[in-house]
This record gives C-alpha cells, sequence and structure tokens, in this order.
C-alpha cells in the first residue's frame, strides 16, 4: 500500500489556460543525452521531455539570458521538461526499487513499516503519479521544469547533489550552513541558478534545487496566487 502526504498545494484550484506545449530550443542549452530517464527506459510516447508550455519555455529563454549576464558562456542545463504521468509513475517505482536496492531489501521482506519509510523517502522527492485531474503532477502540466548549470567548457557545475538524490542534500540551502569544504561553492551556484529563473517568473521548489515551475499550482501557491493556469495535459 502506497502512502503519502497531500501537498500543500493541491488545494489550489486549476483554472487551465490552454496553452499548448512548445518545444524548447535545445540549441541555446544544454542537454544530456540520452535523456537520463529514456536511458533508464522510461518511454515519453509521441511526447519529448523537451517541451514545455509556450510561456514557460519564453521565461526560461529569458532566463537563460539573465544568466549570461551574470556567467557569461554559461549555459542552463535542461534535465527534464514535460513529463507524461506514465513516466512520473516508472521513475517513482524505479526509485522504490532503487531505495530497496540500497538498503539491502527485497520487496517481499518487507516490514510494514519498512515500506512506509521507503515510500515516504520515494515520495519526499517525487510527485504522486496521479491521474486525478485537481492533483496532476507538476511535470506533467508542462509548467516544470528540472535544470542545472553549465560552464564555458561545458561542464556541469557540481551543486552538492545529483538531482533527483533522495536525501536531505536535495533541499537548496542545505549548504548554506554545512561545515563542508565545498559548501560556500554549492550554494552560491544554486543561489546564482535561484536567481536568474525568479527573475524570469519561476519558482523554486522548496525541497529540490533543480525543481522550477511556472503556472502549475506550485507556482500559485508559492507565489501566493488564487489560481493555477496549468493543469494536466494528456
Amino acid at each position: 500500500m502506497q502512502t503519502y502526504q497531500i501537498r500543500p498545494y493541491h488545494q489550489i484550484p486549476i483554472r487551465e489556460c490552454g496553452e499548448r506545449l512548445a518545444e524548447i530550443p535545445v540549441e541555446m542549452f544544454a542537454v544530456e543525452s540520452p535523456h537520463p530517464y529514456e536511458k533508464l527506459g522510461a518511454s515519453y510516447g509521441g511526447y519529448s521531455p523537451y517541451y514545455l508550455r509556450q510561456s514557460v519555455v519564453e521565461n526560461l529563454i529569458q532566463a537563460q539570458n539573465y544568466l549570461q549576464l551574470l556567467r557569461p558562456h554559461w549555459r542552463i542545463q535542461i534535465f527534464d521538461g514535460y513529463r507524461p504521468v506514465a513516466v512520473q509513475q516508472f521513475m517513482v517505482d524505479y526509485s522504490f526499487a532503487t531505495a530497496l536496492q540500497e538498503r539491502g531489501l527485497t520487496e517481499v521482506e518487507l516490514t510494514p513499516q519498512q515500506r512506509q519509510e521507503i515510500w515516504e523517502a520515494v515520495y519526499e522527492i517525487w510527485a504522486v503519479p496521479s491521474m486525478d485531474e485537481k492533483t496532476p503532477p507538476p511535470h506533467s502540466t508542462g509548467g516544470a521544469v528540472d535544470i542545472t548549470l553549465v560552464d564555458e567548457t561545458g561542464q556541469v557545475i557540481d551543486m552538492g547533489s545529483p538531482i533527483d538524490e533522495m536525501s536531505v542534500r536535495s533541499h537548496p540551502d542545505y549548504y548554506a550552513d554545512q561545515d563542508h569544504p565545498h559548501a560556500h561553492y554549492y550554494h552560491a551556484h544554486r543561489q546564482l541558478l535561484c536567481e536568474v529563473m525568479l527573475k524570469a517568473g519561476f519558482q523554486r521548489n522548496p525541497k529540490e534545487w533543480w525543481h522550477f515551475c511556472y503556472g502549475d499550482q506550485m507556482w500559485a501557491w508559492l507565489n501566493h496566487q488564487p489560481m493555477a493556469i496549468y493543469g494536466r495535459i494528456q
């Protein structure tokens, strides 16, 4: 039995504006190829992870332009954009299996308490792959994007933890007060990423340094808006 907490942003009503998905001009950004989730076996069907709502794409281009002013020749790297619910389900299942493996456990031997603990860890990072129109996973709306930074040499900037890591290191301000030799470096670059994205109209997931959103329920909740404008696509 999967149990999880309802997210506070799920209380925000959605008034779908009907804006279409648009292709991210990947030549302006950096991308990981092959795509991280497709590499694991996730199928996007007829869709592409390098699509977002039209306004979100425009805002992302703005963020890239802001970054250029602060760090010439640096680029935003697109890790994941639009994500069908089927891919969300795939990654939730994959993360559960990975957590089992890391703990040296098999599913058949799990106690109810162990199962609950692992699912809580999974849902700390992953949105529930809900098909309820009132509680869409953020990426299924085309309003959420996972990103990091790449320097002028093409090297991915070390943010102190990889994208999707199921630990407290994923929290945006984790390194703000850590006694770690590279803590200042990690925190400064997380802040740089956040600065350019917030300036372009995005909001950052309070628990994930890499996740930014615009127009969906999380964005509306963080932005104190009464309504989200993007619901689930597909």
